[in-house]
């Protein structure tokens, strides 16, 4: 896949400060950022999603590679196990989230929460009412709350970054674990 829309040249202490944080600059943000208010906004709004704290980090970021996975946004999938080797999680776990289904690493509350955020990534969502009574009585309403908005946002960055044709950028070459490939199983939209 090629990048569909153009990359654009970043504000020089926008630039500086992406490369000091990641090492290099993300695609996606240079290409939102033909549209700098939308770019702005983004990244304000990423950042404050960044500093939610009701639910584990561990398992947001879990739940945003599961998304990614469904979706197929390497991109995502990429820039997350960078984050996953940072927040220091199991980089086993990490890297078999997109066969999680077949993998034993997983606890039974991180497989609950990767099948909901799968199961919020179906076209039409098929969160079942029994996911989430077991998800709200092991997490509490607060951490469920923010763990479905959060996966909403994953859903949004994922078909963005698919949509404007952005994939791995290599951050998780330095995490030396190859991801899985995602099982194959029957086409759910």
């Amino acid at each position: 896949m090629t990048l569909r829309i153009p990359k654009v040249e970043l504000p020089t202490e926008l630039r500086e400060s992406l490369l000091k944080q990641l090492g290099a600059v993300p695609e996606p943000v240079e290409v939102v950022y033909n549209a700098p208010d939308v770019a702005t906004s983004n990244q304000e709004f990423s950042a404050k999603v960044a500093q939610w704290d009701y639910a584990d980090a561990g398992l947001k970021t879990f739940a945003h590679m599961a998304v990614a996975a469904q979706v197929g946004c390497s991109w995502c999938l990429d820039i997350n196990y960078f984050a996953a080797l940072h927040q220091s999680l199991d980089m086993t776990k990490a890297s078999q989230v997109p066969r999680w289904r077949d993998s034993d690493v997983f606890t039974p509350l991180e497989r609950d929460v990767m099948e909901y955020a799968e199961a919020m990534t179906n076209t039409p969502p098929t969160v079942t009412d029994e996911l989430s009574a077991s998800l709200l009585e092991r997490l509490g309403a607060a951490a469920l709350v923010e763990l479905t908005v959060f996966i909403g946002y994953a859903n949004l960055a994922t078909r963005i970054n698919t949509a404007h044709g952005i994939t791995s950028q290599g951050y998780s070459e330095v995490c030396e674990i190859p991801l899985a490939q995602r099982a194959q199983s029957p086409a759910v939209a």
